[in-house]
C-alpha cells in the first residue's frame, strides 16, 4: 500500500488496515478457489472466489487481527505463512491455539480489554469487543468470536480516527454497548453473507441483520465484507445495498473490490467523511 492510509479488501474477512505507519492484517485466509476451509464437526465449505493476493505478497506487518478460529479467518496457508512473532490480537480460544502453533505473542482479549502498540509517537488501540456466532446455546458449539475497535491515535493522544470490525456475529443485545462506549466511529467493517450451517441455521449477519447493526452501530461509513468467497454464504452484497437504500442509509455505504484499496484518512470536514463511495 506504499504508505498510504487505506482498507485494502484481500477477500472473505481479510484485509490489509494502514494508517499512521501502522500495517495491521484481519481474518488471515488465503485459501483459493475450490480448496475447502474447515468449520469443525467435520463441517467444511468450498472457497469460490480467489484471494486478492497470496500470503508471500504481504507488506511488512505491525500485528494481526483475529476475530476467530475457524477455517474461512485463519487457515493452513496463514500458520503456516505468518512470521511466528507477530503479535496477534484475538480471542482467548483462539490464542491457546495459536499458541500450540508456535505464535508466542498470540494476545487472548476478553471483550472490553484493550492492547496498544506504538509507532513513535502514534498509537494504535484494539479493544475487542462483544459478539454472538450463532443464536441460543447454539453459540457454545462454535468457537468465541470478538468484534474489534481499532483507535488511531497521534502525538497529542486524541484519538483522530476509529474503524470497528464486526467479526462474524450475529444481532445481540450487548452489541449496544458499542455505541454508548464507542458513540464516534468512523468506518464500520461488517461482515456480511448470511451463513447458513448445514444450510439452516444462521451464524453471520444477512442483509437484514445488517442492516440493523448499522442502525444500532451508527458508523459514518460502512465497509461491507465477507458475503460471497464461500459456498455457506445465502446473503448478498447486493441485497444489503436494497436493505440498507430501503432503510434510507444506502449513502453510508462504501464499496471496494478485491485487490482495491478504500482511502482513509484524519477525519476533515463538517460531515466528517474519510473516504470515498461508489458502486
Amino acid at each position: 500500500m506504499d504508505g498510504a492510509s487505506g482498507v485494502r479488501f484481500i477477500g472473505n474477512a481479510t484485509t490489509l488496515i494502514s494508517h499512521d505507519g501502522f500495517t495491521i492484517l484481519t481474518d488471515p485466509n488465503f485459501l483459493h478457489r475450490g480448496e475447502r476451509a474447515h468449520l469443525g464437526y467435520g463441517l467444511t465449505t468450498r472457497r469460490l472466489r480467489d484471494p486478492a493476493i497470496d500470503i508471500a505478497e504481504l507488506p511488512p506487518l505491525d500485528a494481526v487481527v483475529l476475530s476467530h478460529m475457524h477455517g474461512d479467518h485463519w487457515d493452513h496457508v496463514a500458520s503456516d505463512g505468518l512470521d511466528k512473532d507477530l503479535p496477534i490480537l484475538t480471542t482467548g480460544h483462539a490464542a491457546r491455539r495459536l499458541h500450540r502453533e508456535g505464535f508466542g505473542n498470540a494476545r487472548g482479549l476478553r471483550a472490553w480489554r484493550d492492547h496498544e502498540l506504538r509507532k513513535g509517537d502514534h498509537s494504535l488501540t484494539v479493544t475487542a469487543l462483544p459478539a454472538r456466532h450463532a443464536p441460543g446455546p447454539a453459540q457454545y458449539l462454535l468457537p468465541p468470536v470478538m468484534g474489534s475497535m481499532l483507535e488511531f491515535s497521534g502525538p497529542d493522544d486524541r484519538v483522530d480516527l476509529r474503524i470497528h470490525i464486526s467479526g462474524d456475529t450475529l444481532l445481540d443485545p450487548r452489541l449496544g454497548q458499542i455505541a454508548t462506549r464507542f458513540p464516534d466511529i468512523d468506518l464500520a467493517i461488517v461482515h456480511l453473507g448470511g451463513t447458513r450451517i448445514l444450510g439452516m441455521m444462521l451464524v453471520t449477519m444477512d442483509a437484514e441483520q445488517g442492516t440493523e447493526w448499522v442502525r444500532l452501530i451508527d458508523p459514518r461509513e460502512v465497509l461491507p465484507i465477507h458475503y460471497d468467497d464461500y459456498d455457506v454464504f445465502t446473503s448478498s452484497l447486493e441485497d444489503f445495498h436494497d436493505r440498507m437504500d430501503e432503510a434510507g442509509l444506502a449513502d453510508r455505504i462504501r464499496y471496494v473490490d478485491r485487490g482495491e484499496t478504500y482511502p482513509i484518512g484524519h477525519r476533515t470536514g463538517a460531515d466528517g467523511n474519510i473516504g470515498r463511495t461508489h458502486y
